[in-house]
């Protein structure tokens, strides 16, 4: 109510609002309003706060708004405004990109048209299209990077495609998780006598005899995860037909992926000078322990024989380990055996022991051989058993067994003290002989190893007389 009583709302109709309140009004709630003749002549520019960039429109006044706008934009305006005015009424709203005459700003602008007034005059109220514009041009740019995604896959798509059906061997995908076949070639339906609705989406173990299928995935996941070239065998269901599956684990799209190749059984012959089958294969089942290190120490693979000697289960619980932790002196001795490797490039029969988590040490012997991988240098670890070397092999040094004797010897003709003493000289004798002979004569490692300085262990030397015996020898 009014202070004289009356609405200010009466029929719908909007009471009468002063002229400054009423601009503030139009500049709130829209981006930019534009008073303009029936000719186009800008009277007067209201622009919100909230949107400086069109505050440079104030300059406007008293000038055709054409000057303004972008050439494309000028018979769009033109037409609109002459329905406008034809029909004296709503017409629907007009798009229109403006321009400075030094080219320098621009920006889409969505104007309405309205009268104001009995003079002609007419309002344009515009609401700012340029956020509208960027989020549109973001979609493009959004549409076309995807389009071009698209168009990548789609090569790669036929790539493997063509990669798949021109190969002669079978070859299919399996999903570790479903256990289904995900995608297979035209070799491996002919090879299981099945058509692709038959294989593909269907289990893997569903095209293999009963027997052991519940563990055919697991075992192999497991087979491609230990990096060992050993086949799996299964029988196909219905021909009975043998076949080798060598498999090779990756992740994609999240999900574990087997690639199966399967080899007939009885299509495999292995000629007897293949090289590197018969050695894969000497590695795989020989009696002998072997691990590959690398020159720091890490093992990268180990064979049966080696988990058996450790009593590990697994060869993956030993990748990636240091090596020197199963050896009894731990890193002394994994230095001897390198340096003296690196030096002459392989290493014979060096004695000392091999333990595990939970195992007793055993004592073995090592041989080392240096390799080179590419640029990177391996060793390549045989290890023995010493424990069942012939108890009738001589041994190596006789001259202990004389001191042993001389200080037997002792025994009556002299006192504790001196027989003590004598003993210990032979003792002390004997560890520094072997550290010698293991690190042959690496004055360095033998020190490290006896726990000495290099000045001490050269003082021992000339004690015992051992020094010139190195050297001639």
């Amino acid at each position: 109510m009014t202070s004289r009583g009356t609405k200010y709302w009466n029929s719908g109709a909007i009471p009468l609002i002063a002229p400054e309140i009423l601009g503030d009004i139009i500049a709130q709630v829209a981006d930019v309003g534009v008073v303009i003749d029936e000719d186009g002549t800008v009277l007067s520019v209201l622009v919100n706060p909230n949107n400086p960039g069109f505050q440079g429109m104030v300059s406007w006044e008293n000038n055709d708004l054409r000057r303004f706008l972008a050439e494309e934009s000028i018979p769009k305006f033109d037409n609109r405004l002459g329905e406008f005015l034809d029909e004296n009424g709503a017409v629907r709203p007009v798009e229109i990109n403006h321009l400075d005459p030094d080219k320098r700003w621009g920006s889409p602008v969505r104007y309405s048209f309205h009268r104001i007034g009995p003079d002609g005059a007419i309002l344009l109220l515009g609401r700012d299209l340029q956020p509208i514009a960027e989020m549109q041009q973001q979609l493009v740019e959004a549409q076309i990077a995807l389009e071009r995604d698209y168009e990548v896959q789609r090569e790669y798509d036929t790539r493997f495609r063509v990669l798949m059906e021109s190969t002669s061997e079978a070859i299919l995908f399996v999903s570790v998780q479903s256990g289904e076949v995900t995608d297979a070639n035209a070799a491996t339906f002919a090879l299981l006598d099945r058509s692709a609705e038959e294989v593909i989406r269907h289990p893997l173990i569903d095209c293999f005899e009963s027997r052991g299928r519940g563990d055919l995935i697991e075992n192999l996941a497991s087979q491609a995860m230990s990096q060992l070239t050993k086949e799996i065998t299964a029988d196909i269901r219905g021909s009975g037909t043998s076949v080798k599956i060598l498999p090779t684990l990756f992740r994609a799209a999240g999900d574990r992926i087997l690639l199966c190749r399967l080899i007939p059984a009885d299509a495999v012959n292995v000629p007897s000078d293949d090289l590197s089958k018969n050695i894969q294969g000497l590695y795989n089942d020989g009696p002998e322990a072997i691990a590959f290190v690398s020159d720091a120490g890490d093992v990268l693979s180990a064979n049966d024989a080696f988990l058996d000697m450790i009593d590990v289960a697994h060869d993956i619980n030993v990748r990636g380990r240091s090596f020197a932790d199963y050896l009894q002196r731990g890193s002394v001795d994994f230095k001897v055996m390198a340096e003296n490797a690196s030096r002459a490039g392989k290493m014979r029969n060096y004695a000392t022991k091999l333990a595990g988590e939970y195992g007793s040490p055993r004592p073995v012997d090592i041989s080392v051989t240096r390799l080179l991988a590419g640029k990177k240098t391996v060793f390549a670890f045989v290890i023995r058993d010493a424990a069942r070397v012939d108890a009738s092999q001589p041994k190596a040094n006789q001259s202990r067994d004389e001191s042993m004797r001389s200080v037997v010897e002792l025994v009556g003709s002299a006192s504790l003290k001196d027989i003590v003493s004598e003993t210990t000289n032979v003792v002390e004798k004997m560890c520094i002989e072997t550290a010698v002979e293991l690190t042959m004569n690496n004055r360095v490692a033998a020190a490290e190893m006896l726990g000495l300085s290099r000045q001490s262990l050269y003082v021992k030397l000339r004690k015992f007389d051992l020094l010139s015996r190195d050297t001639d020898d």
